[in-house]
C-alpha cells in the first residue's frame, strides 16, 4: 500500500482507535453521516481519514457532535457491491456441492465460491474478500482452526463473518482451544437455516448502509 493511499483512508477499527471510541460507535457515526465512508469492491468499509481527523479535533475541542449538520456527502456504493460473497471451505466434495445447491436455491444475491482445503481457502480469502466464510475444521494438511486463526489476525478479518461447521464432538472442539471472537461454531449436519439467517442479516445491513450513502 502506498503512503498516499494509507493517508487517504483507514478501516473502521483504525478510526475507532484514532477517535478513542468503540468500533460500534464509529460504525454508528458512519451510519449517521458524521464520518465519510464507502465500501470497496470486496464489501469492506473504508473511512475518509480527513473526516476522521476532523471529528477527532472536534472531540478534543469539546464540540457536541449531535449539533453537527447532517448528512456529510459520501461516495455512492456501486450496485455490484450489493451481492454477498460466500466462501465455503470443505474437503468433502459432495458436501461442497450440497452447499452450493442449497445456497443458490435461496435465490438471494449471493456468489458462492468453494475450496477443497484450507490452503486454497486462505488464497481465496485474499482474492475474493468474502463477506461470509463457512469452513470445516478437520481437513488434511492445514486444518480449519489454523486457517481461521490466521485470518483473524489479518486485515481480511474486518467485515467478514466466520462460521465453523464441523463433525467433531463437543469434547474434540474444546480440545482445540479458544476460537477467535465472533466466530460461530456449529456441529454437522450443516445448519443451513442459521447460515441463511446470517446471509439475510448481512444483506439487510448492506441495504441499510446503502440508504445512508
Amino acid at each position: 500500500m502506498s503512503e498516499t493511499v494509507s493517508n487517504t483512508y483507514c478501516t473502521t477499527r483504525d478510526a475507532a482507535k484514532i477517535l478513542g471510541v468503540s468500533v460500534r460507535t464509529a460504525q454508528v457515526w458512519v451510519e449517521k453521516g458524521l464520518l465519510k465512508a464507502w465500501k470497496t469492491e470486496g464489501g469492506h468499509r473504508r473511512l475518509d481519514r480527513e473526516s476522521v481527523m476532523h471529528i477527532r479535533d472536534l472531540r478534543l475541542q469539546g464540540e457536541d457532535l449531535r449539533a453537527l449538520p447532517l448528512p456529510i456527502e459520501r461516495p455512492p456504493v456501486p450496485v455490484h457491491e450489493e451481492r454477498l460473497k460466500v466462501l465455503v471451505v470443505e474437503d468433502n466434495y459432495a458436501l461442497l456441492r450440497i452447499y452450493r445447491l442449497r445456497i443458490e436455491s435461496w435465490k438471494l444475491p449471493i456468489d458462492v465460491v468453494t475450496a477443497p482445503n484450507a490452503i486454497e481457502g486462505l488464497l481465496l480469502v485474499g482474492r475474493v474478500s468474502p463477506d461470509l466464510l463457512v469452513t470445516d475444521l478437520n481437513m488434511p494438511g492445514l486444518d480449519g482452526m489454523t486457517m481461521v486463526r490466521t485470518i483473524s489476525h489479518s486485515p481480511f478479518r474486518e467485515g467478514m463473518e466466520i462460521v465453523v461447521v464441523t463433525g467433531l464432538s463437543l469434547e474434540e472442539i474444546e480440545e482445540l482451544g479458544q476460537f477467535p471472537a465472533d466466530v460461530k461454531v456449529f456441529q454437522k449436519p450443516i445448519p443451513f437455516q442459521e447460515i441463511k439467517q446470517i446471509c439475510d442479516e448481512l444483506l439487510r445491513q448492506r441495504q441499510n448502509f446503502g440508504r445512508h450513502t
